[in-house]
């Protein structure tokens, strides 16, 4: 490793406030898939895991009076790759990551998913480094320090279909009826329509899957709920 690379390396663990020992796993950690066969696949795996660990245990004290669907919630969106991603922007992971020269040449290294998958990867290099629980504990608790500070309300994170069923059965009604009604465009362009029923309220919506059709027109039946005050 050059110098100018352990520099590098140097300020990315200032950053995160943990020196490695062995700091072939923060290489590795930040090594895409495109760079090279000793790359940080492996290394995300046990980091997911190792974030919904801790991540689950800093909720369950935060938010004593949540339920556990809320905080199922709460965590999805701590762990999601838009929050990953935004860490990785915190630490600045985009002048450190390795790439193959294709991924260098189209901005991969700034995609999201990539900067996240990473974000994962140095989690698992941390804990495999000192293998303490502990230790690595206390650098997530840190890196989301303000994402826990700013805690959305679990019920805004609800999907829309939850809302409206939930809406209802407040209010003493059915559960609301989902029908696909067409789909069209070629095979990777599929266009879903679907119809959401709620007594005489229908909304349709189209999406590219069904699943997200479904949600949409949920979105929109649960606004023409309100609107009328049902």
């Amino acid at each position: 490793m050059v110098d100018n690379e352990k520099a590098d390396l140097a300020r990315l663990e200032n950053t995160l406030g943990y020196t490695f020992t062995n700091r072939d796993l923060l290489v590795q950690a930040l090594t895409h898939r495109s760079k090279s066969q000793h790359n940080n696949e492996r290394l995300e795996f046990l980091g997911d895991a190792l974030l919904e660990t801790i991540l689950s245990d800093l909720l369950f004290s935060l938010r004593p009076e949540a339920n556990e669907g809320d905080l199922t919630r709460l965590r999805a969106n701590m762990v999601r790759g838009v929050t990953l991603a935004k860490i990785a922007d915190d630490l600045q992971l985009k002048h450190y990551i390795r790439v193959g020269s294709g991924e260098l040449r189209t901005g991969g290294y700034q995609r999201d998913s990539t900067l996240a998958d990473a974000v994962e990867a140095i989690v698992a290099a941390i804990y495999l480094d000192n293998n303490s629980f502990d230790a690595t504990y206390a650098i997530v608790e840190a890196m989301y320090q303000k994402y826990l500070r700013e805690l959305p309300d679990a019920s805004v994170l609800k999907d829309a279909k939850t809302q409206l069923q939930e809406y209802l059965q407040s209010r003493g009604e059915g559960r609301p009826e989902y029908e696909l009604l067409s789909i069209s465009g070629p095979d990777h362009d599929k266009q879903f329509v679907v119809c959401c029923r709620v007594g005489t309220h229908e909304s349709t919506a189209t999406a590219s899957s069904k699943k997200k059709a479904e949600q949409k027109a949920a979105k929109t039946t649960l606004a023409l709920l309100h609107e009328f005050g049902m």
